[in-house]
């Protein structure tokens, strides 16, 4: 028996989300598909934040090997979107080495556009095999927040980087008509993780993470991360270097009775949270991007670092509102 509905002309996991800024000045979405197993929703009217607010979801909670996930993302003219999820992107395990579960996105920022991306962690599980491509094309004055971070898996049930690969590559790319290739790129990162490629000193690829259970990659471009991005690149060069005294010691603080300014007072207590964590960071201006580099033990322990320094700096809660923070908060 023949259906008596058309074909539907979309693909498995393809979606793609249209956001611009509707004549009262605020922004709107204008576009917003999707197929299995992708899943996008909009559950704020644009009148109630300072950006759309987009969840993306995977039905089921988790990607099945051999999945494949394809977003097109376009923020027009002066518009902005925050991108959140609703619990770890969880990659399940892959019946065979050969079946890569693949993640693309496309982003498109016009002039004046922000686009602002703080997930959760991805959690690949044992035996998993996954790929993520996320490509960011900006015009002149957009703006770009992008957190990308990866986790070790189900510490509950004793995994600890037990998949089989986990690749992550994201692309920052600058756009005019005045450029020789009409693009520019800025920023190529790429973490690749792989068991089967490991240095022969460290046979093992939980060997060669030292204990990390958490890392994570933080990009901001455009004239509406300026500020966070100063804040970083601050806060690294106050950290105390090899050789200099050791700012985190309780010896090295002021008198009891000496009160620190609140900025101070709230980088020593962030500092001694690293130390108690013993989380690594550091930060760097890459042809107009402040690209940070994260490293926990735990997910908490990354998350309420990142959380607190984005909550205190306040910007990004300023131009996209609270609910853009809502991955990151501190617990």
């Amino acid at each position: 028996m023949n259906s008596p509905f058309p074909k539907s002309s979309s693909t498995p996991g393809e979606g793609h989300v249209v956001v611009r800024l509707r004549p009262e000045g605020v922004s709107g979405l204008e576009a917003c598909s999707y197929q299995y197993p992708l899943k996008l929703i909009s559950p704020i009217r644009a009148s109630e934040t300072k950006s759309v607010l987009v969840f993306l979801l995977s039905y089921g909670g988790g990607l099945v090997g051999g999945d494949k996930v394809n977003l097109r993302i376009d923020v027009q003219t002066g518009a902005r979107l925050h991108l959140v999820t609703q619990g770890h992107t969880k990659v399940f395990k892959s019946a065979t080495p050969d079946i890569v579960t693949r993640q693309t996105m496309h982003v498109d920022l016009a002039p004046n556009a922000g686009f602002c991306l703080l997930p959760d962690p991805v959690q690949p599980y044992e035996g998993s095999v996954c790929e993520q491509t996320q490509i960011f094309k900006l015009a002149r004055n957009a703006s770009l927040c992008l957190l990308d971070w990866v986790t070790r898996g189900r510490t509950a049930l004793g995994e600890n980087w037990s998949f089989v690969r986990w690749v992550g590559r994201n692309e920052v790319w600058t756009v005019a008509d005045d450029l020789p290739a009409g693009e520019r790129l800025l920023v190529r990162d790429a973490v690749i993780l792989d068991r089967t490629q490991c240095h022969r000193q460290l046979p093992t690829l939980p060997d060669s993470m030292h204990g990390v259970g958490v890392i994570g990659t933080l990009v901001l471009r455009g004239p509406l991360m300026k500020s966070v991005g100063e804040f970083f690149l601050a806060e690294f060069a106050a950290l105390p270097r090899l050789g200099a005294r050791d700012w985190r010691s309780d010896d090295a603080n002021q008198a009891a009775d000496t009160p620190l300014p609140p900025r101070e007072e709230w980088r020593a207590d962030r500092l001694r949270m690293e130390k108690e964590s013993a989380l690594l960071w550091s930060a760097a201006n890459v042809r107009g991007c402040v690209v940070v580099k994260f490293g926990a033990p735990a997910v908490e322990a990354g998350r309420d670092w990142i959380g607190s320094m984005l909550v205190h700096e306040g910007s990004i809660a300023q131009h996209f509102g609270d609910h853009a923070l809502m991955c990151v908060k501190p617990t």
